[in-house]
């Protein structure tokens, strides 16, 4: 049975990396930097309530069905 040493990437220098999943890693820790900068407190933050986090995500999420919205009339464009 594999160990949780066993699973993790970075115990083994043989395992390629995914440049997909890297480039992910690197924004999140430049947005994570840049987020600290701005408001000068990480995601452990306890000044929200479980309303306020949701709020947040729903907006996040609104905001994401825009671009979707955007892109899909482009490409709709494009293709008449």
């Amino acid at each position: 049975m594999a160990t949780i040493h066993d699973l993790c990437i970075e115990c083994h220098d043989d395992i390629p990396k995914d440049p997909i999943v890297e480039s992910v890693i690197a924004k999140y820790q430049k947005r994570s930097a840049e987020g600290m900068i701005k408001y000068g407190v990480t995601m452990m933050r306890d000044d929200l309530s479980t309303i306020d986090w949701l709020n947040h995500l729903q907006e996040e999420l609104m905001d994401a069905t825009l671009y979707l919205e955007r892109l899909r009339v482009k490409l709709e464009e494009n293709e008449s």
